[in-house]
């Protein structure tokens, strides 16, 4: 069997501190973990996916992803809670938007490597 260790032992210190002065809190770690696994899920994923064409409502996402209100009002309190959906009420009705350009930016990058991974 290889032997992948090195022969040398050498601790590079400036990279190792560099690296400490940038590392996440516990508290960021923890919001970056919460934000992966809201993307985790295929139905979450559709939501930002129609969400990212236009402003919808409950009722127009679960006609585009043919499930009921319920279902889809349960995701996006998900969505919500990590800070990528936001609502505003029209009249009877609550729209919703992805929160801001960063989500949009998040969401094509990600679309953008897979698309070009897969092909």
């Amino acid at each position: 069997m290889k032997d992948y260790l090195c022969d040398a032992i050498f601790i590079h210190k400036n990279a190792i501190k560099e690296v400490q002065q940038h590392i996440l809190k516990d508290k960021e770690l923890d919001t970056v973990s919460r934000f992966f696994k809201a993307l985790s899920d295929p139905t979450r994923i559709k939501i930002l996916f129609a969400l990212e064409k236009r402003e919808l409502c409950v009722c127009d996402i679960a006609v585009v992803l043919k499930m009921t209100q319920s279902a889809i009002s349960h995701q996006l309190k998900i969505l919500k809670d990590i800070d990528l959906v936001r609502s505003k009420r029209s009249g009877k009705s609550i729209f919703y938007t992805l929160a801001d350009e960063h989500v949009h930016v998040i969401f094509n990058q990600a679309i953008t490597h897979i698309k070009e991974s897969i092909k």
